[in-house]
């Protein structure tokens, strides 16, 4: 994870990349870019603890090692990220989320839809409280969380400084042979 001054917000703010996830009780923001991805920003209001995860795909189905033991899927991901505030101090019970991404950028419309379905069965069957979501569309976002409070802000990005994003949704398209869903061209 990338931490950094913002002198913008005038606080420390850490970048959470795909695969990763991050827990603090402290003044931090967190952030995350997504296309089709995920995350889900999860607080306890009371231990005031809270974090983000980022994954891209919603289970390992095997074969795509050595990313099947990481935090780069939901599985893995959810569970990281909900233990970490628990150690933390956080309670289950009082935990609120709000989920961010699945889009249906770059044509890759199966990786978001997958991962958006997997966020809201997982969300449901632990019985956590879902205060805010914003998931689906065609465009990417950025977010940025105050985890101590579980402020969050989003953007929608019409165009990107560079091609990461673009070129991380084409290879896992390319690695788990989805098909590139739509053909709706977006950036250029």
């Amino acid at each position: 994870m990338k931490r950094f001054f913002d002198p913008s917000r005038e606080r420390q703010m850490v970048k959470v990349l795909p695969g990763e996830y991050f827990v603090t009780g402290g003044d931090e923001l967190i952030a995350t870019t997504l296309g089709s991805c995920v995350c889900a920003c999860i607080w306890d209001p009371v231990a005031m603890v809270g974090g983000l995860n980022h994954f891209m795909l919603p289970e390992d189905k095997g074969g795509l090692e050595p990313l099947s033991k990481s935090n780069r899927y939901g599985t893995h991901a959810m569970e990281s990220l909900v233990n970490g505030l628990i150690k933390l101090g956080a309670r289950r019970e009082r935990l609120k989320v709000k989920l961010f991404g699945g889009a249906r950028v770059f044509g890759q419309g199966k990786i978001g839809d997958m991962n958006m379905e997997f966020v809201r069965r997982f969300v449901e069957r632990e019985g956590y409280q879902v205060v805010a979501e914003s998931l689906g569309g065609f465009l990417p976002r950025k977010v940025l969380f105050e985890p101590t409070i579980g402020k969050a802000w989003i953007k929608t990005l019409n165009h990107l400084a560079n091609n990461t994003l673009e070129n991380r949704e084409h290879q896992m398209a390319k690695k788990l042979d989805v098909g590139s869903g739509d053909n709706v061209e977006l950036f250029k």
